[in-house]
């Protein structure tokens, strides 16, 4: 598993970003993105797959999580 944190576009959207690689890349879709229930599977704008934990609650931005590779 990876640590990336997600943050707010400033064109709106999400953001994800790997330290690791310095890697920054708009998130495309996010599987779970409500008030009650947020995160999941993301799909990044180069195609990448990553999964996080979904969370109870939608998170403040930056957030740092978790994320594991998904193939």
């Amino acid at each position: 598993m990876a640590n990336i944190i997600i943050s707010q576009a400033t064109e709106g959207g999400l953001t994800f970003y790997m330290p690791k690689k310095d890697l920054e890349v708009p998130v495309k879709s996010l599987e779970f993105n409500q008030p009650h229930k947020w995160g999941g599977a993301l799909t990044l704008a180069d195609g990448q797959r990553y999964y996080i934990d979904p969370l109870d609650t939608m998170p403040s931005l930056p957030k740092s999580l978790r994320a594991k590779r998904m193939d």
